[in-house]
C-alpha cells in the first residue's frame, strides 16, 4: 500500500508591508479661515422688495432678501463672510442702489459705485 501526501491549499492570506519611496505628506498647518457674521442694513418704506447683491453671492439681486425691522425702521440681512474685502448694492424694488451710509465705495464698470466692506 502506497500512501500519497497531499497538501491542503491554505486559506491564510499573506500581508507583505511594503515601504514607499514618497515622503509622507504633512499636515495642513493653515487653519481655515472662520466665516464672521455681517449684518447689512438700509432704510426703506415698509413694503418694499428689499435685497443684498455683492461679490459675495455673484451679484445675484434676489440671492439674499432682506427683512424688514418694524422696530427700527431698516430692512436687515445677516451673512457669513470670512475675512477679505468685499462689495455689494442694495436692489430696493429693482433699482440698484450703493449703502447710502457707508462712505467706503469704488468705482464700478457700470458708471456708479459699489460700497465696499471689509471683515476682518
Amino acid at each position: 500500500m502506497k500512501i500519497k501526501a497531499t497538501k491542503k491549499a491554505s486559506t491564510a492570506v499573506k500581508v507583505v508591508a511594503r515601504k514607499t519611496t514618497k515622503p509622507a505628506a504633512k499636515k495642513a498647518s493653515a487653519k481655515k479661515p472662520v466665516a464672521k457674521t455681517v449684518t447689512f442694513t438700509v432704510h426703506a418704506d415698509k413694503g418694499k422688495a428689499v435685497y443684498v447683491a455683492g461679490e459675495f453671492n455673484n451679484w445675484n439681486p434676489t440671492a439674499k432678501k432682506m427683512a424688514y425691522k418694524a422696530s427700527s425702521g431698516v430692512y436687515a440681512a445677516s451673512v457669513k463672510l470670512v475675512p477679505g474685502v468685499y462689495q455689494y448694492k442694495f436692489v430696493i424694488d429693482g433699482t440698484w442702489a450703493a449703502d447710502p451710509e457707508n462712505v467706503n465705495s469704488v468705482h464700478n464698470d457700470q458708471g456708479t459705485f459699489n460700497s465696499v466692506v471689509t471683515v476682518k
